[in-house]
């Protein structure tokens, strides 16, 4: 698996596709073939191709081969790694917003008590 920064740009290029999201969101129904996910696209098979790879760089998908036939399921590895990272800002991003509030109420506070 590549270096935490480099998955997470995996991650978040994998999901700036409107067609990697979709066969995301089929996946999430349940395990199938290539071909199944590649039926309700407009696609060719290069190109179908081209995206599976780009999820299983990801670590959004896994693929299992049997014969001819490639079956993919949902993975959670890679999410793990883009939750991890969105958490990690949510948290810093909320106890700067909190410290802005304490601050803001305490001017308020000032501002009220000189009136």
């Amino acid at each position: 698996m590549p270096p935490a920064s480099q998955q997470l740009d995996q991650v978040f290029f994998a999901l700036s596709d409107g067609t990697r999201r979709g066969i995301l969101a089929r996946l999430a129904q349940g395990s199938t073939t290539i071909g199944e996910l590649a039926a309700p696209f407009e696609i060719s098979k290069p190109a179908i191709s081209k995206h599976m790879k780009i999820l299983e760089n990801a670590g959004l998908i896994e693929r299992t081969i049997s014969g001819r036939q490639h079956r993919c399921t949902l993975t959670t590895s890679g999410l793990k790694t883009a939750e991890d990272w969105l958490n990690f800002h949510r948290r810093f991003w909320e106890s700067r917003f909190e410290a802005l509030s304490d601050l803001l109420q305490k001017e308020e506070i000032k501002v009220r008590s000189k009136q």
